[in-house]
């Protein structure tokens, strides 16, 4: 299968994604711990719903 996020584009969200649900949980803030889990989850997943209709893609190359 071929995922249209590449591997340092992963390893950027997922490091964000935790970083932001870590601060939204110690300023207990649940919005920004909730909107920190986007980009984890596209990063663990490997795909990002938004490159498609940019035409983007830092993943495998065709």
């Amino acid at each position: 299968m071929c995922f249209n996020a590449g591997k340092i584009d992963r390893i950027i969200r997922v490091v964000a994604g935790l970083g932001l649900i870590a601060y939204g949980i110690i300023t207990v803030n649940m919005l920004v711990a909730a909107i920190g889990a986007i980009p984890l989850l596209t990063g663990l997943i490997g795909f990002c719903p938004f490159y498609p209709i940019f035409k983007m893609n830092t993943g495998c190359k065709k």
